[in-house]
């Protein structure tokens, strides 16, 4: 159980003043997060090692290959630019 005097101890260390009310909150959330991580803890690593295999069978990313011809789309983007010079996009000097 965290008391207020535990409380009062971390809030020294951290330099941070707290009221009384604010103390008598933290120490019951402090309890309630380390009521939790005991949960989290009791938790068998065992009983989920059957999930996490399951999902590193299957392979989510595409063949590593060319999706098109090179090339195959150049003329439509260079079209649709609003100058070009040959077959780059004209832009303005910036410097």
């Amino acid at each position: 159980m965290i008391s207020t005097d535990d409380v009062k101890k971390l809030a020294a260390l951290a330099r941070i003043k707290l009221t009384l009310e604010e103390e008598t909150s933290l120490a019951g959330d402090m309890e309630n997060i380390l009521g939790y991580v005991q949960q989290l803890q009791d938790v068998s690593a065992e009983q989920h090692a059957v999930a996490a295999d399951a999902n590193a069978a299957r392979n989510v990313l595409r063949p590593d290959e060319a999706p098109h011809e090179r090339g195959a789309y150049s003329e439509d983007l260079l079209a649709a630019a609003p100058a070009r010079q040959g077959q780059h996009v004209k832009v303005k000097k910036i410097l």
